[in-house]
């Protein structure tokens, strides 16, 4: 029974990873111009190049509060989750108002899945593979730019962890 307890525990430590777990409303439709952005560039299995400005979540605390108490969500703009390792952990919507596409993406770019979030949801979203990274951008967006499974993203060197 303890174990049961345990691993319902680390489950619920893991729902807190992104687009969870507390904050106040410092964000602004666009963000404070606390966390450090880059660009990066998603290309369809034609070629096809869709540029994105992305604020970089790189800690436990910015990657926690995510896209949390925002209001809106520029149509070119994201956010880019960067994990020092490959990683199982699910993200959520509480305290998030946007309704959000994801992108689970492996350490070499490839995307994985994408998976369409509802704002405010509790449903815990994750890929069926371990990751390196995860893009959220509005929802559709992703269908709107023929993008999904098996699509490359070029990561900025600087963007990437060791």
């Amino acid at each position: 029974m303890r174990l049961a307890f345990a691993a319902a525990g680390a489950l619920l430590l893991a729902l807190a990873v992104a687009c969870g777990g507390g904050g106040d409303n410092k964000g602004g439709d666009d963000g404070d111009g606390t966390l450090v952005t880059a660009t990066i560039t998603l290309i369809d299995g034609a070629g096809k190049r869709a540029e994105l400005s992305v604020e970089l979540a790189r800690t436990a605390a910015e990657r926690s509060r995510g896209l949390m108490f925002r209001e809106g969500l520029a149509e070119e703009r994201g956010m880019f989750f960067v994990f020092a390792q490959e990683t199982k952990a699910g993200f959520w919507m509480k305290n998030t108002k946007i309704p959000l596409s994801i992108a689970f993406i492996d350490g070499e770019g490839t995307i994985l899945e994408t998976q369409e979030m509802e704002a405010l949801s509790e449903q815990l979203h994750a890929p069926a593979r371990p990751y390196r990274y995860a893009l959220e951008v509005n929802q559709g967006w992703f269908e709107r730019h023929g993008l999904g499974s098996g699509d490359r993203v070029e990561i900025p060197a600087d963007v990437k962890r060791e």
